[in-house]
């Protein structure tokens, strides 16, 4: 059976109001996607930026086949003590670990303890992410067989990778992100990235969008108005109608067969 750590990428305050809510924390999800796709997986959790016992996970992290970093309410270049536990975790991860699949945040903090740089982005995703494009390098590497050239993904991120770290490749791109999907390797572990979350589903994604409704509306102001706002959510419900759930997770399903 394979083994796999799941790194929780958000605090517990945040993750606090998340359950108050009555929305799954990214952790939950995750866990919700992988038992789906697999059964017979052993799956252990921590979270560098609150957990005390975190040791005793660096201790055995060779001992994991392979590991998954999830997405965070967080930004990286905020420069935080949770932030600055989370890089510092991911660098060993990178020394000990052999498979590490960063989403979102994930992928934001692997490309920044490897070296790279993440900045704030021009514009935002805001539940989906539209017409991604899978380049060159993308239609050869196992992240994306079966995966269709184009498609769409639930989505939520303000910010984005500008500089990949050294030797390693764009896979798929977008309007709004350069960078949808990367890999390199360091040390003798292989990082996949994805900037968009193929394990949460939309229903989920709208969920975060009226919780985080006024801030979207009058901090954010990635919408209008109410009604821009509920315009945008009618758009995502119809991509739920012909969203093929298996085909969503495909991603998350080729990194799985990869363990070795």
């Amino acid at each position: 059976m394979k083994k796999i750590l799941i790194v929780e990428g958000n605090t517990a305050e945040e993750n606090g109001s998340f359950t108050e809510a009555g929305i799954k924390t990214h952790t939950e999800s995750l866990k919700e996607s992988l038992e789906y796709l697999d059964k017979e997986l052993i799956l252990e959790v921590i979270n560098p930026s609150s957990d005390k016992n975190i040791q005793v996970f660096i201790d055995k992290l060779n001992s994991y086949d392979g590991l998954i970093w999830g997405g965070s309410s967080l930004n990286i270049y905020n420069d935080t003590p949770e932030i600055r536990r989370q890089i510092e975790f991911m660098k060993k991860c990178q020394n000990k670990v052999k498979n590490i699949l960063g989403i979102c945040w994930g992928m934001q903090v692997a490309v920044t303890a490897a070296g790279g740089q993440v900045k704030k982005a021009n514009t935002s995703h805001v539940g989906i992410a539209k017409e991604i494009k899978i380049n060159e390098y993308g239609l050869k590497h196992p992240l994306y067989k079966d995966k269709e050239k184009r498609f769409n993904s639930p989505a939520f991120n303000y910010d984005e990778v500008v500089k990949i770290p050294e030797n390693g490749i764009c896979l798929a791109s977008n309007k709004v992100n350069k960078v949808q999907s990367l890999y390199f390797q360091i040390n003798k572990t292989r990082v996949w990235g994805l900037q968009y979350h193929p394990e949460i589903t939309y229903e989920k994604m709208i969920s975060l969008i009226n919780f985080r409704r006024k801030r979207l509306i009058e901090y954010r102001k990635v919408f209008k108005n109410e009604n821009d706002l509920e315009n945008h959510i009618s758009f995502i419900e119809k991509e739920i109608q012909t969203t093929v759930k298996e085909k969503k997770m495909l991603e998350l399903k080729n990194w799985l067969k990869e363990l070795k």
